[in-house]
């Protein structure tokens, strides 16, 4: 299986695995320019060069090596399962794509057809009941990754812990996995601990949002769309989410974690999956 989802810089100062929607364009970003002293032009994820991906061939034997003998900094970023799963919605289902084109072709004819869900159009505003498309989504959600049925779960919305422990399964371990919601605090740690060719002052890095500007903006507070039945959903999906990394289930107007992270916890529960 490899290391999917791992970046490392060519400089091997640091490794990052990917956690989608949780902060990974910025960080791919800070990465890019601790190495080079610029920012990669276009969104990270496109990169080819400047950067070692497990997606690129010639790059896997060195993540291989470097993360088996851990001769790097490991580390990862998670958010709450709340925000993230709306910001999915909200990017990949409502969003038009930076190709111009939906989320996977046919996959919001699909929603529409099969779950009654409306997205809306660009040229009307968007206009759609949020909360009621929202809440069939999650339905859609639930059932591709507890029965893959209509489709395979997407990256973007399958549980973080399932990111997460794909590298502590095959050899890997994090020196630190931090918040979304405390960015600046946990970047800072990391940038702390590691040596890099070009200095990083977090303080003038922007916030590389690429899903930005290509949707509809909530229109409603976090907590808004969550039902006894939604919560419900959302816990069936995240409890090892909710668990491990620290938020609160029973408020979702509550984005901030209510414990800390204990990486022998982390790796202990997801070595074993």
């Amino acid at each position: 299986m490899g290391f999917p989802g791992t970046w490392m810089t060519e400089s091997e100062s640091v490794v990052y695995r990917v956690v989608p929607k949780c902060a990974c364009s910025t960080i791919g970003q800070i990465m890019y320019y601790s190495d080079h002293g610029t920012f990669f032009d276009g969104d990270i994820h496109d990169a080819t060069g400047g950067m070692h991906k497990w997606a690129i061939e010639a790059s896997q034997p060195l993540i291989e090596a470097n993360v088996k003998a851990h001769k790097s900094y490991a580390f990862t970023c998670v958010r709450n399962p709340y925000t993230r799963i709306l910001s999915s919605f909200f990017d990949k289902i409502c969003g038009i794509q930076r190709n111009g084109k939906r989320y996977r072709g046919n996959l919001v004819p699909l929603l529409i057809q099969k779950y009654g869900i409306e997205v809306g159009e660009p040229e009307t505003g968007f206009e759609f009941d949020q909360i009621k498309s929202f809440r069939r989504f999650l339905l859609f959600a639930r059932d591709t990754i507890r029965w893959r049925k209509p489709m395979e779960p997407d990256i973007h919305w399958s549980a973080m812990s399932g990111h997460v422990s794909t590298f502590i399964l095959n050899g890997g371990r994090y020196d630190k996995i931090f918040w979304t919601e405390d960015f600046n605090d946990g970047m800072g740690d990391v940038l702390k601990a590691i040596k890099t060719p070009k200095k990083v002052d977090l303080k003038k890095i922007p916030r590389f949002n690429e899903s930005e500007g290509h949707g509809p903006k909530r229109a409603h507070p976090v907590e808004d769309y969550f039902d006894d039945l939604s919560m419900h959903l959302v816990k069936e999906i995240y409890h090892r989410d909710f668990a491990l990394f620290k938020y609160d289930f029973d408020d979702p107007s509550n984005k901030m974690p209510i414990g800390e992270i204990d990486l022998d916890e982390v790796h202990a529960k997801l070595g074993d999956t």
